[in-house]
């Protein structure tokens, strides 16, 4: 089990490394997600910011997963991630391009990183979470990340299991918020 360092966190939500070096937004959540992730056992950046060969469609993060017992053994071992650190929620046009995204690269799972969650509520399932509920009808699990859940985290136990909450929600509500 590794820490994850709240300090370390506050200061990319700020947008400045640990070391107070200003890196911009939406970098600084990317590099916050690498922290967080890369406290996980089994789990390494595998590429950043890469485009498609047809030069249409970017990923901001790709992690391999070996799939350590004390890790993400119950993800695939290629997990993608959108990061939008927005000052409001991700509306549903973005959604469906980060769906789409997985999807076209024959994928079955990915996170979506936004600060302020995504438009809609869970509950009904409106806007942006019906995209995501469509999608799991087609196979496709996208799993929703918060600043909320971010800060919430105390080390890298507590990441595994909000991850299996939030699929096992997915699964029972077709929400993972």
């Amino acid at each position: 089990m590794a820490v994850i360092s709240q300090e370390v966190v506050r200061s990319y939500f700020d947008g400045v490394t640990p070391d107070g070096e200003p890196l911009g937004q939406g970098p600084a959540l990317e590099e916050l997600v690498c922290y967080v992730f890369g406290c996980i056992p089994g789990i390494t950046v595998a590429r950043r910011n890469v485009l498609n060969a047809f030069q249409t469609e970017e990923m901001d993060v790709a992690f391999w997963n070996s799939q350590d017992r004390e890790g993400f053994y119950f993800l695939p071992y290629v997990i993608l991630v959108e990061c939008k650190n927005w000052s409001k929620p991700v509306g549903s046009q973005e959604v469906a391009y980060f769906i789409s995204r997985v999807e076209n690269r024959g994928l079955d799972f990915g996170i979506l990183v936004a600060t302020n969650g995504i438009t809609g509520d869970g509950k009904d399932l409106g806007r942006a979470h019906f995209l995501i509920a469509s999608a799991l009808a087609r196979g496709l699990r996208i799993v929703v990340i918060t600043r909320h859940d971010v800060e919430a985290l105390a080390d890298s136990d507590d990441l595994v299991r909000h991850l299996q909450e939030k699929l096992c929600d997915l699964a029972v509500s077709g929400s993972s918020l």
